[in-house]
């Protein structure tokens, strides 16, 4: 038998369950998993509680991981049973011991980057990458604001930033998160409970602002990131940690600047085998040269997943974290 985590109704931690089921073989054009390493990222509280619906219940959650393949389904070409494989948006169901995915989805995951390493950076990584190589492609002297720069993909950002001579300014809650955010690359950091965001960044940048905002937490962060932009910069909303933003009046970006502003998600970047592999690859290659450590700060067991959720919730843990089934 195998085991994965449920849950039934929205709601706080309590409502997931540790169940067992029957392995099922692969469908046409699948292939079965079995994780070695699982992501953890905030979205999986988002359908836990609702934020964002869920099909029907019992309803599973995670939408990365790493592993090796131990069946293959009919009509799957490029992999085999054995192959090392890592995953990430793939639905919810990743919080589990195996699973059945299709092919499509998968990447090949090279010998010298542990499934460790890649369940805790598929998704931040790969959001990374779009954010930077796509959705506002950077380049060396750029200044730049993302906020929660000591989370998972903030702690990537940097060290990315770092890596392309891109002046990364980030926001942070405490002064540990500073230190960390710094330590991985950052050039600045701003601590939004003791500074004003936007007044911070007009100093930083001598009266300039940014040209790009990559926005994570949504709600509360909405006005200040607006307020960091120069005139025709691109506002990148790509998360709702302190909830959605609603009730946009369009006038407001003609008001700070003919702004733009883009609420991107990370399927519609990494839309094709082809391109979701070119993007990992890039990743990979970032990671073997030294220049992101994607060594997960926290493990947890699947056993203690309530725990692990509640955790992530608390906004204390810092880095990369996984599930260990």
């Amino acid at each position: 038998m195998a085991v994965r985590v449920e849950f039934k109704q929205y709601g706080g931690s309590e409502v997931l369950e540790l169940v067992t089921f029957e392995p099922q073989a692969p469908g046409k054009g699948e292939v079965r998993v079995r994780n070695e390493a699982i992501g953890m990222n905030f979205i999986d509280i988002y359908y836990r509680e609702g934020l964002y619906p869920v099909d029907s219940f019992p309803a599973g959650l995670g939408g990365e991981g790493a592993g090796v393949i131990d069946a293959v389904g009919e009509d799957v070409s490029g992999f085999a049973v054995g192959d090392r494989v890592a995953y990430a948006s793939v639905g919810r169901g990743a919080y589990a011991d195996q699973l059945c995915l299709s092919a499509s989805r998968l990447v090949h995951l090279p010998d010298d980057i542990s499934c460790e390493q890649a369940a805790a950076v598929m998704v931040k990584g790969l959001t990374v990458q779009y954010l930077f190589r796509q959705t506002y492609p950077l380049k060396a002297g750029d200044t730049v604001l993302f906020h929660a720069a000591a989370g998972g993909v903030g702690t990537i950002a940097c060290q990315w930033a770092r890596a392309m001579g891109v002046k990364l300014i980030g926001t942070v809650s405490t002064d540990e998160k500073a230190h960390l955010a710094k330590s991985l690359g950052a050039w600045a950091t701003i601590n939004y409970a003791k500074e004003s965001v936007p007044e911070r960044v007009l100093e930083l940048t001598e009266g300039r602002k940014c040209p790009v905002v990559y926005d994570s937490v949504g709600m509360a962060t909405w006005e200040d990131s607006l307020d960091c932009l120069e005139p025709r910069g691109l506002m990148v909303s790509f998360g709702n940690a302190s909830g959605p933003v609603t009730g946009v009046d369009l006038g407001i970006l003609n008001r700070k600047g003919s702004l733009f502003v883009t609420r991107p998600t990370l399927k519609h970047y990494a839309d094709t085998p082809e391109h979701t592999q070119a993007m990992s690859d890039e990743l990979f290659q970032l990671i073997r040269e030294g220049h992101i450590d994607a060594t997960p700060r926290n493990r947890f067991a699947l056993k203690d997943v309530r725990h692990a959720q509640e955790a992530l919730a608390s906004r204390a843990l810092m880095g990369l974290h996984v599930l260990l089934p």
